[in-house]
């Protein structure tokens, strides 16, 4: 099995520039089934999870054509819609979470359906009731097979409706946006979710000729249209990747210029950075991170512990609590981290821990990180990711602390971070690919 060996202390300096966004590939991607003439995208990550999604598209019929490093063109002419009932639908669809968001697509498109249940992390139950209640209020039907743990969903007739979503699921309003674009009729989606990668798909759908208002908040109103045809769109830079640089600047006491962020599209991201002490200054638009070899937690007003939690946008996104999580711990000052969104996403501390680390884990949820000033660095041991932010945090410390860590289960880092290791390298990095099996296998 693949393994990182990291021997790590040493400051890094450099530019880096983030790939395109994870999240929004998916959506992005699943959008070219909605018409049969070429949609080409650029700034496409060259990741597991969005490289499964192409393969899957290729599977379904969909012509693929890739013109440059990180540009496609799809035309999605020739679907085979029986491919839904084969063996190796049920095993690529079943392999990756992703896979969900082409169901709203093909629902409006074509009627039907089918999916099987997804994987993807383990970070706790994630639920797709919110995508099929969605699909139910535009008409759709859905049966679930338990024993094959399989969807499929019927659509022939899709209609406009009021819809108020039991949680702003950012991939629910996308399928359910998706499905809505070609009904009859009007539809209206409150407790939409308002991300900017949500933005940017109803952005590209209207300039496939949907007709939807209210983007950037969460009530959407879609009026439903005969058909759509080709675009072009390019991809935002990947938010939590830019964040996790900003950490690893930190952590490592490095100089690092972070390209082209979109820094009007990262919402809080910076200023919670900002209120772990990290000094950054915003360059055009690259954003800077000079050496410091200090860092201090902010105080409420009135003096007491700074809590961290995640919400929907325009909170801060769950996905970098891990990463303030592991950068707080050699911060000056405490800080309570509260990740409300996921049940096992903290569970990856006792590696923190292991390396030094000083953090209490409250409950599930919550745990307290006591900074410990850069005196008392970590120090390298054995461990495997869990999932994929956990396994950047986990990075990221083993990069900060003395002596060689190993990473196991690497996997899960690659299904989110691009050529992660040779980024990194560049940057002055000390990281190799290894074979190893963790202790204890």
């Amino acid at each position: 099995m693949n393994a990182f060996e990291i021997n790590g202390g040493k400051p890094l300096k450099g530019e880096i520039i983030p790939q395109g966004a994870k999240n929004e590939a998916l959506q992005i991607l699943s959008a070219v089934l909605l018409t049969e003439e070429p949609v080409t995208i650029s700034n496409v990550p060259d990741i597991k999870d969005v490289n499964k999604l192409i393969d899957l598209l290729k599977a379904l019929g969909v012509s693929v054509n890739r013109i440059d490093e990180d540009t496609y063109v799809f035309e999605a002419k020739n679907i085979n819609i029986d491919y839904f009932q084969s063996n190796e639908f049920k095993e690529k669809g079943g392999s990756l979470r992703g896979s969900i968001m082409i169901v709203g697509p093909l629902l409006a498109r074509f009627g039907k359906a089918a999916i099987p249940k997804p994987g993807g992390d383990k970070i706790g139950r994630r639920r797709l009731d919110t995508h099929f209640l969605g699909f139910e209020k535009l008409g759709a039907k859905f049966i679930y097979d338990a024993e094959n743990h399989f969807f499929n969903v019927d659509a022939s007739q899709l209609k406009g409706a009021y819809i108020l979503l039991d949680e702003a699921s950012v991939t629910g309003t996308a399928n359910i946006v998706m499905a809505a674009v070609l009904a009859k009729g009007t539809t209206e989606i409150y407790n939409a979710a308002c991300e900017p990668y949500l933005q940017q798909l109803c952005k590209m759908l209207n300039r496939m000729g949907a007709k939807i208002s209210g983007i950037g908040s969460n009530l959407l109103t879609i009026e439903g249209v005969e058909r759509l045809g080709g675009t072009t769109h390019r991809m935002l830079p990947d938010m939590i990747e830019i964040g996790s640089f900003i950490g690893l600047a930190a952590m490592t006491g490095s100089e690092i210029t972070i390209k082209d962020v979109c820094y009007k599209e990262l919402g809080i991201i910076p200023t919670v950075f900002q209120r772990l002490g990290i000094k950054m200054e915003l360059r055009g638009d690259d954003l800077f991170i000079p050496t410091q070899d200090s860092y201090e937690i902010d105080t409420f007003i009135d003096g007491s512990i700074l809590t961290i939690s995640d919400s929907p946008w325009p909170g801060f996104t769950p996905d970098l609590l891990s990463i303030v999580l592991v950068v707080a711990t050699q911060a000056k000052g405490n800080v309570l981290v509260h990740q409300k969104m996921f049940e096992s996403r903290l569970f990856f501390v006792d590696k923190l821990i292991d390396m030094g680390a000083q953090i209490i884990l409250c409950d599930p949820h919550r745990a307290t990180v006591i900074g410990l000033n850069k005196m008392y660095p970590l120090r390298g041991i054995e461990m495997t990711s869990p999932d994929i932010r956990a396994g950047v945090s986990l990075l990221i410390a083993a990069l900060s602390a003395k002596g060689t860590s190993t990473i196991h289960n690497i996997e899960q880092i690659e299904r989110g971070y691009q050529h992660i290791e040779e980024r990194l390298k560049k940057l002055g990095a000390d990281i190799r690919r290894v074979e190893a099996t963790p202790k204890g296998h």
